[in-house]
């Protein structure tokens, strides 16, 4: 096996962030984006003595991630969220079913976004993580998810980007024709959470009641037209008086949560424990949340403990 001088590791590693967020995007989760630089590392670090310097390390790399993350699509189905597959659910039970599907998955901040750096670069990296924004990357094809996260996320120039498909300067600009033309098509206006004053008043009201578990205080926080999911079920409901009904009945099994704040997909985000018959509370959701004119818009409460680990939480809380 090739081995590498520890600084041609350190070369590599510096670009892991990066590379995860742009695996994020073309997969639809982090578990896969993980997986996917994982494998891209492991392909660089063995090729390191073919890598001749005619194109840039960066250029190099995300071809190679590129490659990987094509691979990991070839068959598989498209990530939905359940607002993209009917119409929505009766409060009641029944509507939950049998959890099917293999859907969306929310991302840390800390793995898919840049450290600290130009706002405006900052600024576009959180629009494109947002959850919204990364369910409509999921209707285009492979090649075109690529081109369009290369050129309109990532900056990279028409030929650059060919070079790096082995395509045509006209062939990529016509992929990204087609696929900004269904990103128009899709419903991406939805904002993302800002981390201001008023909405950060806004979680923080949320948490309260939500840990009162006082219905009509959070029902008061809801815009009328709220959207509330739960993957892996299919079933969401709409409207604040429908959201009510459901944590009333169906979801009083959230009565006695915990919320400990994060942040995902470029906005703040909340992992809620649930209270465990055994004692103390364990892991049950990460609710990504979006806001709009003072009032909570929708949340999705991914039903998955294993997310826990990559927020840097623990699985169970003490009594």
């Amino acid at each position: 096996m090739t081995t590498a001088p520890t600084s041609a590791a350190t070369d590599l590693e510096q670009f892991r962030v990066e590379l995860t967020g742009y695996a994020y995007r073309m997969l639809g989760s982090v578990f896969d984006a993980e997986d996917a630089v994982q494998e891209t590392m492991l392909r660089a670090w063995r090729g390191l003595d073919r890598f001749d310097g005619r194109a840039s390390l960066r250029t190099w790399i995300y071809r190679i991630a590129t490659n990987v993350c094509l691979d990991a699509l070839r068959g598989r189905e498209r990530r939905p969220l359940p607002t993209d597959l009917g119409a929505p659910s009766a409060p009641v039970a029944a509507a939950l079913g049998v959890p099917a599907g293999t859907w969306l998955e929310p991302a840390p901040d800390t793995a898919v976004l840049p450290t600290p750096g130009d706002p405006a670069e900052l600024a576009v990296a959180r629009e494109s993580v947002r959850l919204a924004f990364v369910a409509a990357l999921q209707h285009l094809p492979p090649r075109q998810r690529a081109v369009l996260i290369l050129r309109d996320v990532l900056g990279w120039q028409a030929g650059e980007i060919a070079v790096l498909l082995d395509a045509t300067v006209p062939a990529v600009n016509s992929a990204l024709q087609r696929a900004r033309a269904t990103m128009g098509g899709r419903d991406v206006t939805a904002p993302a959470p800002a981390l201001d004053r008023e909405h950060l008043d806004l979680l923080d009201r949320y948490v309260r009641v939500f840990e009162r578990y006082d219905i009509d205080a959070l029902v008061d926080l809801l815009h009328e037209d709220a959207v509330q999911s739960m993957p892996p079920y299919a079933m969401w409901l709409r409207g604040a008086a429908d959201i009510g009904r459901w944590l009333r009945g169906p979801g009083a099994g959230c009565r006695g949560s915990r919320l400990v704040r994060v942040t995902a997909n470029g906005g703040p985000a909340l992992a809620q424990y649930r209270p465990d018959p055994a004692g103390g509370h364990r892991a049950f959701s990460i609710q990504v949340l979006t806001v709009a004119g003072g009032r909570i818009t929708g949340f999705v409460h991914f039903l998955e403990p294993r997310l826990f680990p990559l927020f840097g939480l623990p699985t169970r809380l003490a009594a």
